[in-house]
């Protein structure tokens, strides 16, 4: 008699592991907390060291273009060489490009010092999700891992503002930057907790295909960034162009290639194209929802940038708390379910902070809103990782991590575009306003200080309602995208068990 045996479980991973992702989670919060860290420091710098307006720009933005642009690169080099070396060779760049910034006496020192963070940044990042996928085999066990590895990610973005309101309150700017040596340090220590992993046989990376990657992703990244800015130039569309002529030539050649940069056969998967496109468009809302509540604490509201980021802690600690659970109600639950029902109470959220008045409907509808997206984070991320095969762990975890680069460029030049675009129909500027308080918030508040109090004041009130309305209509486009995402999820991840019913 014969019959066909059951495939066997994968391990449990033990003690060591979960040590290891402890030790993964260090570069992960340093990563979040230096997207957002620096916007405290950047008056104090520039007194310092005087940059022009040019510089400045690229101060702040070089270190998302690296990231976004080398993610895919080097998450296709860690499958090839081994993803902890990529990490270790990462986390010593890392550390010296940390010490070169908040050390830098010149504008042009700190931005050479910023392309290496973000450039080291990038190998940091999908080296540092591939290993979790393969450290723990079982399949709650590695949904819980990437739920505890995406809580890291945004309770870092939540501790950038106070970490660095904090350092300067008693340090130079350069303090900052200079968190990220000790942490690189107790990382290459605690390596050996880490296994190597690599693909087996992989081939030598395809240059010419990191060069098409390049020159789609800086444009799209920077004509997103100018787009929002000012959506009328010219320029920013022939960049966007030029990106996106650069990613057709891109995908074209990953076709042709039998060991490709980025394997597109991934997209096949169900599980993974659908997850992949409802984290991307996830991405979309919450950076531009978050740009808008930035927006209206500092400028609206008066707050300082401190002020700002503690509130600002509320979403973001929200998503770090739905992110540890989400793994564990999945296990009852199926991810579709459980993604499409989340995305309900958080379209209620952004309803309530967008025709809300004050900070308090703002923040309490943003809390609720991240805390209904974070099964997307964590689930998300979990489903487009565990779709791959183990020789593609590290691409997938670069295509996830990219996603959201992506998508939140994108969503603060969409949403922010549509917001802009609502406040210039809605604001009704008193008599004798300039003409820029009809542009935006920012303009109107500039505008008010040359005014007498009484002109001001109706100006500011003026311009806050319309600023208000805007986020309004914002929020009615953001909760009409997710009951789409709702449906999308429910019906193309319904085939999927909950996390581990296979395994009993």
């Amino acid at each position: 008699m014969t019959g066909t045996a059951a495939p066997e479980r994968p391990a449990r991973a033990g003690t060591r592991a979960w040590l290891g992702l402890a030790v993964l989670a260090l570069p992960t919060l340093l990563l979040s907390v230096d997207n957002t860290v620096l916007f405290l420091a950047m008056p104090h710098l520039a007194a310092d060291l005087d940059p022009g307006p040019v510089q400045l720009l690229w101060i702040m933005d070089v270190y998302g273009f690296m990231i976004a642009g080398f993610l895919v690169p080097m998450g296709a080099l860690g499958d090839r060489i081994g993803r902890r070396r990529l990490l270790l060779y990462g986390a010593v760049a890392f550390g010296a490009a940390s010490a070169l910034a908040a050390y830098a006496s010149s504008a042009e020192m700190l931005i050479a010092a910023r392309i290496l963070l973000g450039l080291s940044g990038a190998t940091l990042m999908p080296s540092s999700l591939a290993l979790v996928s393969t450290m723990f085999r079982d399949e709650r066990q590695r949904t819980l891992a990437i739920g505890v590895f995406t809580g890291c990610f945004m309770g870092g973005a939540a501790l950038g503002p106070v970490v660095g309101g904090a350092l300067l309150e008693h340090f130079w700017w350069g303090s900052v930057f200079l968190i990220g040596v000790p942490v690189m340090m107790l990382l290459l220590a605690a390596a050996p907790l880490l296994p190597e992993s690599r693909a087996p046989g992989g081939g030598r990376i395809d240059l010419a295909s990191v060069a098409l990657s390049l020159a789609a992703a800086f444009p799209v990244v920077y004509g997103l960034k100018e787009f929002a800015e000012d959506p009328a130039r010219p320029a920013p569309y022939a960049v966007l162009a030029a990106g996106t002529a650069f990613g057709y030539l891109f995908v074209r050649r990953q076709r042709a290639l039998a060991d490709p940069l980025l394997d597109l056969r991934l997209l096949r998967s169900r599980t993974f194209s659908v997850a992949l496109g409802v984290l991307l468009a996830t991405n979309v809302l919450s950076g531009g929802l978050y740009l808008f509540a930035s927006r209206f604490l500092q400028t609206g509201e008066g707050l300082s940038p401190l002020d700002s980021g503690l509130w600002l802690t509320l979403p973001a600690l929200a998503m770090v708390a739905g992110s540890l659970l989400a793994p564990l109600t999945a296990r009852r639950v199926r991810p579709g379910t459980l993604i499409a029902g989340g995305m309900v109470p958080a379209a209620g959220g952004f309803l309530v902070a967008g025709f809300g008045d004050g900070i308090g409907p703002l923040m309490a509808g943003l809390t609720i809103g991240f805390l209904g997206l974070s099964p997307v984070a964590a689930l998300g991320i979990a489903l487009v990782v565990g779709a791959a095969p183990d020789e593609r762990a590290g691409a997938a975890s670069a295509v996830a991590e990219t996603s959201g680069e992506f998508g939140i460029a994108f969503g603060i030049a969409s949403l922010g575009s549509i917001g802009g675009a609502a406040y210039t129909a809605l604001v009704a500027l008193p008599p004798g306003a300039p003409e820029a308080a009809g542009e935006s918030l920012e303009g109107a508040v500039a505008a008010a200080e040359g005014l007498p109090p009484e002109p001001a004041a109706a100006l500011l009130s003026a311009a806050r309602d319309a600023f208000l309305g805007g986020f309004g209509v914002v929020t009615v486009v953001a909760a009409a995208m997710l009951a789409g995402l709702a449906v999308l999820a429910a019906t193309a991840l319904r085939h999927l068990p909950p996390i581990g019913a296979g395994d009993h």
